[in-house]
């Protein structure tokens, strides 16, 4: 009877020990949770996908809603102790932010000159290495994809990722660029308008089309791509040369054209102020005249003729008092 009495103990304690003492768990502060009952993940009341969530099914388009239809779960924040039965099982997923190389190939970590480099074509058939970074994240809006729908969600985000990366290299077009007023094109960027060139200066704009695009990871595989980080644009050495040569070339040209141009803004300001000048002395010499016209027509309006006789008659007298020498005309009359 005793032996019985203690396998009932037993059992009891190895059930309490394992089946309830070791159905308490906890959350960390950067991880959240879901569990499973029966190997099905347990779902938010109302049976709700990520189709209803307006954010999530925007960056999806039409053939891709049944594609990536995923339920949303109940997810366990932080905290705890919290509970689960022995048919339950619970898992865990840290949602720090993480980074990763551009380059990494998480099937392959020696691909890719051992996930330093990635290499990509350019629209003119420029072969050329990219680094930088990739930052990102698990999203609980849709855990579900990362947990069950993927066997190895990374390979699939960093896949992803690539792809588009690459499709942006070899479609790259540079914006034109902004003149200021009064300026015309110089024809330069036709002949500069190299692949490689535009994506060195417009990299910002190259890592946010990048992060636009990559939107729909989350509801693909429940992975937010925060940012895109690419730094570096590295061409073969014999590329490279080449295109110090055309932008040392492009340089040179561009600032003889600025010199010019600058010489003929000079010369215009130049001009428009001798234009300026010969106006005001235009206007300064015909301001005494029209003066003069208003007075004599005061004076033939006040005086009449004889008036203007007699002012012309002292203008002469004053300019005999001012002459230094006059020469007086006289006539000769025939027959006498």
């Amino acid at each position: 009877m005793s032996y019985l009495f203690g396998a009932v103990v037993g059992f009891v304690a190895w059930f309490l020990l394992n089946y309830l003492v070791a159905g308490l768990f906890t959350v960390d502060q950067n991880e959240r949770a879901v569990k499973t009952s029966f190997g099905r993940a347990v779902r938010i009341e109302g049976g709700k996908s990520t189709l209803d969530d307006p954010e999530l099914a925007a960056t999806l388009t039409a053939d891709e809603h049944e594609r990536y239809n995923y339920p949303q779960l109940r997810v366990i924040g932080p905290g705890g102790p919290y509970f689960k039965w022995p048919w339950e099982r619970v898992y865990k997923v840290s949602v720090a932010t993480q980074s990763l190389n551009i380059a990494y190939d998480p099937e392959s970590p020696e691909a890719n000159q051992n996930g330093s480099i990635l290499e990509a074509v350019t629209k003119d058939q420029l072969n050329t290495g990219l680094t930088g970074q990739i930052r990102y994240r698990i999203s609980e809006r849709n855990l579900y994809a990362y947990l069950f729908g993927i066997k190895r969600p990374i390979i699939h985000v960093m896949g992803y990722f690539v792809s588009v990366l690459r499709e942006k290299i070899a479609t790259f077009d540079a914006p034109a660029p902004e003149l200021a007023e009064g300026t015309q094109a110089t024809g330069l960027s036709d002949v500069s308008g190299i692949s490689i060139n535009d994506i060195r200066k417009n990299l910002r704009r190259l890592n946010d089309a990048m992060d636009a695009d990559s939107k729909s990871s989350v509801a693909r595989y429940g992975v937010v791509l925060d940012a895109s980080l690419i730094t570096g644009i590295d061409p073969p050495e014999d590329v490279e040369s080449a295109l110090a040569a055309i932008n040392t070339a492009h340089n040179e040209v561009s600032s003889a054209i600025s010199l010019a141009q600058a010489s003929a803004d000079q010369k215009i300001v130049q001009s428009k102020r001798a234009v300026e000048i010969e106006t005001l002395k235009a206007q300064a010499e015909v301001e005494p005249l029209t003066a003069l016209a208003k007075q004599l027509s005061d004076l033939k309006e006040i005086g009449g003729e004889k008036a203007l006789i007699a002012y012309l008659r002292n203008v002469h007298l004053g300019l005999y008092a001012r002459a230094k020498k006059y020469i007086l005309e006289t006539r000769t009359w025939e027959g006498r």
